[in-house]
């Protein structure tokens, strides 16, 4: 694939320049929530003093305002620690913006350092190789999220309606010259669960997400991230996206979204 080899491309300590890969599919000014959600986890897990024996357990992200396209400012704070768990706060703030557009909190767990019952969560699921390209909706520009992520379904599609089960994987890494993690894949492709497990037609209907809360009781391993996705909408126009994740040895956690829905309006 042409175009930018990453998501971000860091300026200096703290401060990131997004690419066209972060570019949602409505507005070409703003990202898409995954890659700048993954960015804000990056640096819960990196910043300065991360005890190694704690592992992300749950991240909740208030999207405040879209994420636009310009250069992002990260900055970290430690809320609360403990023996056995702690809290961070992490947010984003666009270059020349007085507040942040993207906060999260997290909440990391001390390992126990020895083995212990292993229960599985869930069912699993078809592996990426059964499943058939996942092209998305048609976007206005060339590059974007939908050109640097690869979808593979197994149930639904991102142009059908109904519940949805999709393999993601990152064509291009978070950071320019830095290697993906695990925990990067997954973060980058759990906003997508409102998209593929939608239920009302995109073109007359508008669905937003304002958060994204993500569980994690395993830690994720390989390339693959699995989004399977059901929506429910009540009358009122709010929604909730609920999707189990997996990657290719089993379930690994939970993705939720609350959604504003609303008819689209004829100059959007």
């Amino acid at each position: 694939m042409g175009g930018p080899g990453a998501f971000f491309e860091r300026i200096d300590e703290g401060r990131y320049a997004p690419t066209e890969c972060t570019r949602g599919p409505w507005d070409p000014g703003a990202q898409h929530a995954g890659p700048p959600a993954a960015l804000l986890g990056r640096a819960v897990e990196d910043r300065a003093g991360a005890r190694a024996d704690m592992r992300l357990a749950r991240i909740t992200y208030e999207i405040l305002r879209p994420v636009p396209i310009r250069p992002l400012a990260v900055a970290v704070e430690v809320l609360r620690t403990g023996r056995n768990t702690e809290s961070v706060e992490a947010s984003l703030t666009p270059e020349g913006a007085a507040a942040p557009v993207m906060v999260a909190r997290a909440l990391r767990i001390r390992e126990a350092g020895g083995p212990g019952p292993a229960v599985l969560s869930g069912p699993q699921v078809p592996p990426p190789g059964e499943g058939v390209d996942g092209s998305f909706f048609p976007v206005a520009w060339e590059v974007g999220y939908h050109t640097a992520m690869e979808a593979r379904f197994t149930e639904g599609a991102f142009t059908e309606r109904g519940p949805g089960t999709c393999w993601m994987r990152m064509r291009v890494p978070l950071v320019a010259g830095e290697e993906p993690r695990p925990l990067d894949r997954v973060l980058a492709a759990a906003d997508s669960g409102s998209g593929i497990g939608n239920v009302l037609d995109f073109t007359r209907h508008v669905f937003l997400n304002a958060d994204l809360s993500v569980h994690l009781h395993r830690h994720p391993v390989g390339e693959w991230v699995c989004v399977e996705a059901r929506t429910s909408v009540d009358p009122a126009g709010i929604g909730l996206a609920d999707t189990r994740l997996h990657d290719e040895k089993g379930p690994i956690g939970r993705g939720v979204q609350s959604l504003f829905v609303a008819e689209r309006r004829s100059e959007e």
